[in-house]
């Protein structure tokens, strides 16, 4: 009876592994090509590289720039004014419409205030800078367009009004100042971006048109660079995916209309600060992340002009060389993934 039993459990065995050799078989047979080819499907470039400083939708920071002297400001005879400081509140707003793998657009909003204190204020333009301060506020627009895995365009514009302004209606079109970038670009790897193109800028406090060259790359997971130049370049270095320690630099400005008592009744602030900096990024809970920077504000520029987007020095008011002192910020973003 035992003999029957083992040679049944044999059989019964040995018919289940063939008949799962067969449906092994008839899954291998398949002709999965009904379904179409994956192969056929068209890919496109995104538009960063791995582990790069996360996108920023809302920012809000404080930055204080520490005391500095304003030299050359005419008062018959011309004299040099002490500033306390500058600081002021600075807000951005970046917002996704359009966000899919063949268009990324974005809308955005910026405000920045600069605040002056100076030790003395016998001086009309001294005395305006210091109770009203400079005021930013505009818009913008970014386009990220890849054209399939490798190639890519941007297109970034911005309109801002600029100004010492005493009241709301002080705000008008020579105040205005826009500006454009466009690029185009090469993504050879996850790890590796970069392009070339040409901008319209008041970057340097004067509108100029300048060449562009934008290379994001990770040299492995610790190291890497970002670089938009000429108006900013960092070396990054990633502690984790969610602190990050950045060393570069950035060059701002923009030109500020000013009402005057002078002949013209206004005059023009060309302010251009280039800004050797230490900048650290720390994830705080979820989406928030943190941002410090620290470094010195070096003068490009500050020269107060007679006429709107003026080049030439006939056109001056006056030309003040700067000290230059050094600056801190703190503020606090809301990244996306």
């Amino acid at each position: 009876m035992r003999t029957y039993l083992l040679a049944f459990s044999f059989l019964f065995i040995a018919q289940t592994l063939i008949a799962q050799v067969t449906d092994t078989a008839a899954v291998d047979d398949f002709d999965y090509s009904k379904f179409g080819d994956a192969a056929g499907v068209k890919r496109y470039a995104t538009q960063k590289v791995l582990n790069q400083t996360p996108n920023r939708i809302v920012s809000l920071a404080y930055e204080y720039q520490a005391a500095f002297d304003m030299p050359g400001v005419p008062s018959f005879p011309n004299q040099t004014y002490r500033v306390n400081r500058i600081a002021g509140i600075r807000g951005q707003l970046n917002i996704p419409v359009v966000s899919n793998t063949k268009l990324i657009w974005q809308l955005g909003a910026n405000y920045w205030r600069s605040g002056y204190a100076f030790e003395s204020v016998n001086n009309v333009f001294i005395s305006k800078l210091n109770a009203n301060g400079m005021h930013t506020a505009g818009i913008n627009t970014t386009i990220f367009k890849p054209l399939n895995e490798k190639n890519f365009l941007i297109f970034q514009a911005s309109a801002d009004v600029n100004g010492v302004f005493e009241k709301f209606s002080d705000v008008n079109s020579k105040a205005l100042t826009v500006s454009a970038t466009a690029i185009y670009g090469w993504k050879k790897s996850e790890q590796n971006m970069y392009g070339v193109g040409v901008a319209r800028t008041y970057r340097a406090g004067q509108i100029i048109y300048v060449p562009v060259l934008l290379w994001n790359k990770t040299f492995n997971d610790q190291w890497g660079m970002e670089l938009l130049l000429p108006a900013r370049g960092h070396l990054r270095r990633n502690f984790s995916t969610s602190n990050i320690l950045q060393l570069g630099y950035e060059l701002e400005g923009n030109q500020y209309w000013m009402r005057t008592p002078s002949t013209n009744g206004q005059v023009f602030i060309q302010r251009g600060e280039f800004k050797p900096r230490v900048m650290w990024d720390k994830k705080l809970s979820g989406f928030f992340w943190l941002n410090v920077q620290a470094g010195f504000r070096y003068n490009w520029r500050f020269d107060v002009m007679n006429e709107y987007d003026a080049r030439k020095d006939e056109k001056l008011f006056f030309r003040s060389a700067l000290t230059n002192p050094f600056y801190f910020s703190v503020g606090i973003n809301f990244v996306s993934p």
